[in-house]
């Protein structure tokens, strides 16, 4: 595991560099505020539409030559965006990364290979705190490359040092990233290997899990909208530049990762993932409610630490349910669909905030993020505890 998440931290740091000054970049061409979150759409569109791919590949062929694909087409990525000339040329750029980024179900299986279900939602949190730590050293570097000046901000060092990072990332991937997938498991995948889009059939039509998937798609429909439609809110309701927002960032990173590291494996223990997806909705809520009348960093920073804490729970819960309803032949598959689904709220929460952003004013992202939330509660209490058959069964109890 320590190589994986170094090279997940590695690649995050790339990925923390590029996404806080995106609208600056889009807004040299004149991108209007949808036109700006639909850049995080199209990367998302490429993720829904490839991740349950690279998951049946990764059953078939192994978790580790999948990555290191997807590392390296990741650096081709960030040296296109440095290049991008007009708006169209910026959209092609950001689907291809977001095509070669859409491995989190690979990453995903390789955990699920590697831990009990005793300790996945652990092994789920250590590799969202890698995110974390990622979005903590990430933004802190962009906006410093990028300089103060909100009006002008060099856009091409920081683009240029991502890549190198991503490349970085895939050295140590080649090196020390061992395959978790045995010859065994491989020829079961190749016998009996369903289409991602009747796995995905499948998964639905079970309650439990249908609903898990359902849940799965409520935390980051908020959550992308919130955060492409942030930069937007707070360079007009504040008059912050990218030095600013990059701060914030790397607070929800700070927050994200220590979080996930030191407190995830503990709760779950203590309290069950039920009942952390049932809290994260709450916390969320609160946070996303509040954020629109905060007036400076430290308002700001309460309501960002409700919001991340409330995410940082809620994901390892749901994806640690999730993963053990797959056979080890499958969980590539299962997790590649799952990552899909989240990729698909990727798609429309950034679309939606930046709708809501230009129809009904700045503060209709976060506001109506908050009733989203209220819903997942409600859906969550549905979640019936011991619903999860053991691993490789995947049926419900």
């Amino acid at each position: 595991m320590p190589a994986l998440l170094l090279t997940i931290f590695i690649d995050t740091v790339g990925f923390g560099i590029v996404l806080p000054l995106l609208p600056y970049f889009a807004e040299k061409f004149d991108a209007s505020p949808l036109q700006v979150t639909l850049l995080a759409t199209v990367y998302s569109i490429a993720q829904f539409l490839l991740a349950p791919l690279w998951g049946r590949l990764s059953d078939r062929w192994g978790r580790r030559p999948i990555i290191l694909f997807t590392l390296g087409g990741l650096v081709l990525g960030y040296f296109w965006l440095t290049l991008a000339d007009s708006l169209l040329a910026l959209f092609l750029a950001r689907a291809f990364t977001g095509a070669m980024a859409s491995n989190n179900g690979v990453v995903s299986a390789y955990i699920t290979d590697i831990t009990s279900v005793e300790d996945r939602a652990r092994g789920m949190g250590r590799v969202g705190a890698a995110h974390g730590l990622g979005f903590i050293v990430g933004p802190a570097i962009g906006g410093l490359f990028a300089g103060a000046d909100p009006v002008n901000p060099d856009l091409q060092l920081p683009f240029l040092i991502a890549a190198g990072l991503s490349a970085t990332a895939l050295v140590i991937a080649i090196v020390q990233l061992r395959e978790t997938v045995t010859e065994e498991t491989r020829e079961a995948a190749a016998r009996g290997q369903r289409s991602p889009f009747r796995v995905f059939r499948e998964a639905i039509g079970l309650p439990q899990l249908g609903l898990l998937l359902l849940l799965l798609t409520m935390t980051p429909f908020v959550f992308s909208a919130v955060e492409t439609t942030f930069v937007m809110w707070s360079e007009r309701a504040l008059g912050w530049g990218p030095l600013q927002n990059g701060q914030i960032y790397t607070f929800m990173g700070l927050v994200a990762a220590a979080t996930q590291w030191f407190l995830v494996g503990r709760l779950t223990k203590r309290f069950g993932e039920h009942r952390l997806i049932r809290a994260g909705a709450v916390l969320i809520g609160i946070g996303v409610f509040i954020l629109p009348f905060m007036t400076g960093p430290a308002g700001l920073c309460l309501a960002f630490g409700f919001i991340v804490f409330g995410v940082s729970i809620n994901n390892p819960s749901l994806n640690s349910l999730i993963s053990q309803y797959a056979s080890p032949g499958e969980r590539g598959s299962l997790l590649g669909v799952s990552s899909s689904c989240s990729a698909l709220a990727r798609i429309t929460g950034p679309a939606w905030g930046g709708f809501a952003f230009g129809a009904f004013g700045r503060d209709w992202p976060f506001l109506s993020s908050a009733v989203v939330m209220l819903l997942m509660l409600a859906l969550a209490l549905r979640l019936k505890p011991r619903a999860i058959a053991p691993a490789g069964d995947g049926r419900e109890g």
